[in-house]
C-alpha cells in the first residue's frame, strides 16, 4: 500500500535541526534509540557494505567530556561568525548561530549523544570520499526521520571532528573507524514544527546544463 503523500511530505519537510527545543529533563529509553537505528539500517550503503556502527553515549562523564570538546571549539568559532551574520543582516543565519551556541552550552545535559561511525577511513580522492560518506549519511538522515516520527529531535553536528582523536580516546574508537557526526538526542519541547524558508525550487534547478533554468 502506498504511503499517503501528505504524511510522507510532512515528515520530510518538518524534520528540523533541533537545538533549543530539546527536552533536557526527560530521559530517552534505550529501546527507542535502538528502534530508530534499526530503521536506519535499511538505508543504502556503497557496495552494500553495511559498515555502520553507532555509539550511544548516556554515561554522564563521557557526555560531559564530549561536550567540553565541542564547547571549546564552539566558543572560539560561533561568536565572530554570529556577529558577521548579524552585521550583514542575515537574520536566519544569526538565529542559527544563536541556537548552535545554546546547544554548545547545554550539550552535556542532553540525555543521549549518538555518534554514527563507519568502518574504515576515507581516502584522499574526491570520488572515494563521496562514496565513503554516502555510505553513512543516508542512515543518519533515516535515523533523524525515525526520531521525528516518535516525538524526538536531533541535529547532525560534525564540529567535534576537529578533535576527532580526542573524542575517539573518550569513546574507545579504533583508529580504523571513522566518526561521522555527533547527534544530541532528546524528546522535543512541543511536537509542532514547520517547514523552513527556502528559495523557490525553480531558482536552484538547472536542466541539462549549468545555468539553464526551467524557463
Amino acid at each position: 500500500m502506498a504511503i499517503p503523500i501528505d504524511v510522507a511530505d510532512e515528515l520530510l519537510t518538518t524534520t528540523r535541526a533541533v537545538r533549543k527545543r530539546l527536552d533536557l529533563t526527560r530521559p530517552v529509553p534505550r529501546q527507542v534509540i535502538l528502534d530508530c537505528i534499526r530503521v536506519s539500517q535499511q538505508a543504502p550503503t556503497g557496495s552494500n557494505t553495511q559498515g555502520w556502527r553507532w555509539i550511544v553515549v548516556t554515561d554522564p562523564q563521557k557526555r560531559a567530556a564530549l561536550a567540553e570538546l565541542y564547547r571549546t571549539l564552539a566558543h572560539s568559532t560561533f561568536p565572530p561568525l554570529r556577529e558577521q551574520a548579524k552585521a550583514s543582516g542575515q537574520d536566519q543565519t544569526t538565529r542559527v548561530y544563536d541556537s548552535a551556541s545554546y546547544l554548545a552550552d547545554h550539550l552535556h545535559e542532553v540525555p543521549a549523544l549518538v555518534v554514527p561511525c563507519l568502518l574504515g577511513r576515507p581516502a584522499d580522492m574526491v570520488v572515494s570520499q563521496a562514496s565513503f560518506y554516502a555510505s553513512i549519511y543516508p542512515a543518519v538522515w533515516s535515523f533523524s526521520l525515525a526520531l521525528r516520527a516518535r516525538g524526538l529531535g536531533t541535529v547532525l553536528t560534525t564540529f567535534h571532528l576537529a578533535r576527532e582523536k580526542e573524542a575517539a580516546a573518550i569513546l574507545g574508537v579504533p583508529d580504523d573507524v571513522s566518526q561521522a557526526a555527533l547527534m544530541p538526542v532528546a524528546y522535543t519541547i512541543g511536537e509542532t514544527f514547520k517547514p523552513a524558508r527556502r528559495p523557490p525550487v525553480e531558482d536552484i534547478v538547472f536542466f541539462d546544463s549549468w545555468g539553464t533554468t526551467a524557463d
